[in-house]
């Protein structure tokens, strides 16, 4: 249970014996700042694994000999799809070890002389965890080539606490990647790989010296592709929050790129503090909803927030009721002091908040900046100002139901409810154009103030608008 007290959270505990943690509100800021929360995954996640004997010994020394912020990847997909080509790029460009099946069978006579993915799966995660907690992993980084094979295997590294951060699996048809094995040429001197039609080397020395590779047989492939079919949706899966499925049907180079990419992005644990600016009609307020209904944050839309003040019987009622009454802007310290009211209550503090409506100008972004409710998440949704009139001059509402239609993309039911529809004059044409022109004077202001802020693509249906905010919510 939480309650709140002057600027104060205090956490109570079930034993009335233990006196309230309380933790003040810009802690979460703080935090976010410095990624305590990630910090503090990673740590609790060890000792639960590890359980030493000596926690306080054991956090000292694994800070002092780990790096946090390391890759910690596993790229898979089926054979000749170019996984060892691009771990190779990606090892090189990161600088982590990269770690492959022959690799961690060296000098193991129990695994060796089995089918990979009938390995047993203690013997072979005990394997890769001793190879993880070798010095050099544990301060560069590492890099699994084709490791899990088959959702047991993801399934016993994860209860043994080897936990990537990003997982890519390549995928290409199966025509495709007959091809591939058929062409395979491997350079003598270095093992790199390559295909006569699908990469060759820059290097006229190095072309030609290559050899035929040894591939598999037709037969062979078939077999180890419908292997490979039977296992792909379990360790999908298993690593569905950390999984991006890359089509290697294309050029090397931009299949490449696509994988560093997603690996350089950071996922965070954090409290969502997010804000939606956009030009009016770019979907702020269905966005807000969707991340509110999904994700159960507050969604804190400014100017309801102001029109619910006015209705109460208060003294920031009276202050704000004849400026709602009269369509007059609200003065910013008074809405700056009403919004801090909201963001300060307990459930934006536990469950994170969305907030649009606010700022919509220099003045009011700096006037955020320096409360202690900074967004930690920025999104700019772009709109041509020709759709932001569309949307909004062709939508009505049926007064009888309460129901927005448009005459486009949802026209009324019936001739009925057409004829009696009513438009907002806020919504008439030449209303929406002086919106806008005030948007875009504000905009420069306003992208001066979050320069760090993701800019998302409006012109979209809504689900796709919401995919791609979605993507960017945990990552940096």
């Amino acid at each position: 249970m939480r309650s709140w007290s002057s600027g104060i959270c205090d956490v109570v505990l079930m034993d009335e014996t233990v006196k309230p943690v309380r933790v003040p509100l810009q802690m979460s800021t703080y935090a976010d700042r410095h990624h305590l929360f990630h910090l503090m995954e990673i740590l609790v996640s060890g000792l639960i694994v590890h359980r030493p004997d000596d926690p306080i010994s054991w956090l000292i020394h694994f800070l002092q000999r780990s790096r946090i912020a390391v890759p910690r990847v596993l790229l898979l997909g089926p054979p000749a799809v170019g996984k060892h080509t691009v771990v190779t790029q990606l090892c090189a460009e990161l600088r982590a070890v990269h770690v492959t099946m022959d690799s961690l069978l060296t000098g193991q006579s129990e695994l060796s002389c089995q089918s990979e993915q009938d390995f047993p799966a203690e013997p072979l995660v005990k394997r890769i965890q001793q190879r993880l907690s070798e010095v050099d992993c544990l301060n560069q980084g590492w890099v699994l080539e084709g490791i899990p094979q088959t959702r047991l295997q993801a399934l016993s590294l994860q209860q043994a606490g080897v936990f990537p951060e990003h997982v890519v699996l390549l995928e290409a048809p199966d025509d495709v990647l007959m091809d591939r094995s058929r062409g395979r040429l491997v350079d003598p001197l270095t093992g790199d790989i390559y295909h006569h039609t699908f990469i060759l080397p820059s290097d006229q020395t190095v072309a030609q010296r290559l050899e035929k590779g040894r591939s598999l047989s037709e037969a062979q492939l078939l077999v180890h592709l419908h292997r490979y079919r039977r296992e792909v949706a379990g360790l999908s899966s298993a690593y569905k929050d950390v999984l991006k499925v890359i089509n290697s049907d294309q050029p090397q180079a931009d299949v490449y790129q696509q994988v560093l990419s997603f690996v350089r992005t950071r996922h965070r644990s954090r409290t969502p503090r997010i804000l939606l600016l956009g030009p009016p009609g770019s979907g702020k307020s269905h966005l807000a909803r969707q991340l509110s209904e999904k994700y159960k944050m507050v969604d804190v839309c400014c100017g309801r927030l102001l029109r619910s003040a006015a209705a109460q019987s208060s003294a920031v009622g009276d202050q704000v009721r004849p400026y709602v009454e009269d369509g007059r802007p609200v003065p910013d310290s008074v809405v700056l002091q009403i919004l801090q009211d909201r963001l300060s209550r307990v459930d934006c503090s536990c469950r994170g908040w969305v907030l649009h409506g606010f700022p919509s100008d220099l003045q009011q972004a700096r006037g955020l900046q320096e409360t202690q409710h900074q967004p930690n998440r920025v999104f700019f949704l772009e709109l041509t100002d020709d759709v932001c009139v569309d949307r909004l001059s062709l939508r009505s509402t049926d007064p009888v139901t309460g129901h927005r239609f448009h005459a486009v993309t949802r026209p009324a039911p019936s001739t009925d409810v057409h004829e009696r529809l009513q438009t907002h004059p806020a919504d008439r044409r030449g209303a929406v154009t002086l919106r806008l022109n005030q948007y875009r004077a504000n905009d420069p202001g306003l992208k001066s103030v979050y320069p760090d802020a993701v800019h998302i693509d409006a012109d979209q249906d809504p689900h796709s608008v919401f995919e791609a905010v979605e993507s960017r919510l945990t990552t940096d």
